[in-house]
């Protein structure tokens, strides 16, 4: 289990938030798959709402921003000490900047750019929300990873970007890598190859912590979601590709135990 309340150093995924087209809906599932419970924002912040476990903010769930025909999503946050440096680097490294940096109320800077693979992310400046307060425990933010038909190209733009090293996890017709600050991986970089389907969109993923995978899976399906790849075993736990009862796509794996 990791806390913490003071904002993440620079470069680590520190967020996570949902837009959706129903938050009471998207309320009703994690809130009984998770077991969140999920706080309304002031009548300023638009409909957000941040989702607590054992009082601290894991997630966030507000209205969708993208075009209609765009399905609800989960976003990666990603942590700078300067928003507006950061983007700056983004374009400078052959990036998209899709929403300028802003201002939340007092809460952080933000901004939401995609990187050459295409897979879109957000930056967070942290100011009075320093982004996910309890992380590596069932129902919370364990893992985020990028994953793009352009790998190799993107792990230049985020080393550029966010001075990412890398520590190789390849294996024959699998490229994959995790990204390293100050020698400890904060996430992960993948390829798409070939055996996924064209329609397979570059993304960053979101894989929240549960005690038992096949459980979890079991309660998403009857909360109304789906199974997009069915659990499977890996040297990191067991693992599971879910979607939720709107169409957003999330990762569950079970967490570590106190001796991992």
């Amino acid at each position: 289990m990791v806390t913490r309340d003071a904002a993440w150093p620079a470069g680590t995924p520190c967020w996570v938030d949902l837009g959706v087209d129903d938050i009471s809906k998207a309320k009703a599932f994690y809130s009984g798959l998770f077991g969140w419970k999920v706080q309304e924002g002031p009548p300023e912040s638009g409909g957000y709402c941040m989702c607590e476990l054992d009082g601290r903010p894991v997630a966030g769930i507000g209205p969708k921003m993208d075009p209609a025909d765009v399905p609800p999503t989960w976003t990666t946050y990603i942590a700078a000490d300067d928003a507006d440096e950061t983007v700056r680097k983004i374009r400078e490294a052959g990036g998209q900047v899709t929403v300028e940096p802003m201002d939340v109320m007092d809460v952080g800077r933000m901004a939401v750019a995609a990187d050459p693979g295409g897979a879109f992310f957000g930056i967070w400046q942290a100011r009075a929300h320093s982004g996910v307060q309890l992380a590596n425990e069932p129902g919370s933010l364990t893992w985020n990873e990028n994953m793009s038909r352009d790998f190799d190209r993107n792990k230049a733009f985020y080393q550029a970007v966010f001075g990412y090293g890398y520590g190789d996890m390849s294996s024959e017709g699998f490229n994959y890598a995790t990204l390293d600050l100050a020698d400890r991986p904060v996430g992960g970089i993948g390829e798409l190859d070939p055996n996924f389907p064209p329609e397979v969109p570059a993304s960053w993923s979101t894989y929240f912590g549960v005690a038992d995978v096949d459980a979890t899976v079991a309660r998403a399906v009857e909360l109304g979601g789906s199974v997009v790849r069915p659990a499977w075993d890996t040297p990191y736990g067991r693992m599971a590709v879910l979607a939720d009862n709107q169409g957003a796509v999330f990762a569950v794996v079970s967490s570590p135990g106190p001796e991992d």
